[in-house]
């Protein structure tokens, strides 16, 4: 039976920081990323892949603000934004991925879920607005706005008088097709699910799914995806080959192998940034915690060459 790897694309994989992301630079990115994924099919890999949204979903809520200021054309709730992102992304990943299939003559099917995925209503933070999303407004409008629309706003430390809309981000408990997901990837079809960190959703008193109005971390959907499917290895790709510690510092250090203990260690330590890493080191813990074998943090580029990328096991022994 082959082994089954979920892969999540960071941000760096679609956009890069220097661009202003036009379509031609998403898809060369794209492209770009998804030919490092060729040797790991060829090695008898099923894979489920997941990527990041945050760019995007931003322009998508830009874009409901323009339209409801000039032509009235009423607003979309973030929960619909994160869906029309997760179809468009989806799309051109898959577009690309047959084409690359097609280029080294591998004939597998690839297709793209729009993924639901549920939150616990009572989560703490829903009471604890924190990821920013949207424009920048003044504080003036952001003050107007919220008497509205009853949106939480914070001040941007970096932007004069500059107001930004926080929502919640509560941790995902479940994830409505992943059976599906896990039948189409075991049948060998490359699944493109959780885009974004799915989207949200809870259920009600009457089982009912009812959407909410947050967003959700994608490494910590795609980690446990990958733990309620099944999957054998979990890979992080981002914008570093490894995993440091004292990082940027003078004693900075490479960790390439790390186990259960020395992981929470250096956690609790906080060597790793709340803003970047410390998130994804949470999600590869969370996927070993819950039944994998092994999570995998590195760079899209250096996929293919076994010597980089910090692995994460359960007993490793350094």
């Amino acid at each position: 039976m082959n082994k089954l790897a979920v892969v999540a694309l960071g941000g760096n994989a679609l956009l890069r920081g220097d661009q202003v992301g036009t379509i031609e630079e998403q898809e060369q990115n794209t492209t770009d990323t998804l030919e490092n994924l060729v040797f790991l099919i060829r090695e008898g890999y099923d894979l489920v892949l997941s990527h990041g949204n945050g760019p995007q979903v931003g322009n998508i809520l830009m874009r409901n603000d323009a339209g409801e200021s000039m032509y009235q054309i009423p607003q979309m709730p973030l929960d619909i934004c994160v869906a029309d992102s997760q179809g468009g992304i989806g799309y051109m990943i898959e577009r690309m991925l047959r084409n690359v299939l097609n280029k080294h003559k591998i004939n597998k099917e690839v297709v793209t879920l729009v993924t639901q995925v549920v939150v616990d209503k009572k989560d703490e933070a829903f009471l604890n607005p924190t990821k920013r999303v949207g424009k920048i407004y003044s504080k003036e409008d952001s003050e107007k706005i919220s008497r509205e629309k009853n949106w939480t706003f914070k001040e941007e430390v970096k932007v004069k008088d500059g107001w930004r809309r926080v929502v919640p981000s509560p941790k995902p408990v479940g994830i409505i097709n992943e059976k599906v997901i896990r039948t189409l990837a075991k049948q060998g079809t490359i699944v493109i699910a959780a885009g974004g960190g799915g989207v949200p959703v809870y259920i009600d008193e009457k089982n009912d799914i009812r959407p909410a109005e947050a967003v959700i971390d994608k490494d910590f959907a795609s980690s446990m995806l990958a733990a309620r499917i099944g999957a054998d290895e979990f890979y992080i790709l981002t914008d570093v080959p490894f995993v440091y510690i004292n990082y940027k510092k003078p004693e900075q250090e490479v960790k390439e192998f790390l186990n259960h203990q020395d992981t929470k260690k250096y956690l609790d330590e906080g060597q790793f940034s709340e803003g970047s890493m410390a998130p994804k080191i949470r999600a590869c813990l969370q996927f070993i915690e819950n039944g994998g074998s092994k999570s995998v943090i590195t760079e899209a580029f250096k996929l293919e060459d076994r010597s980089f990328g910090t692995k994460i096991t359960l007993d490793y022994e350094d």
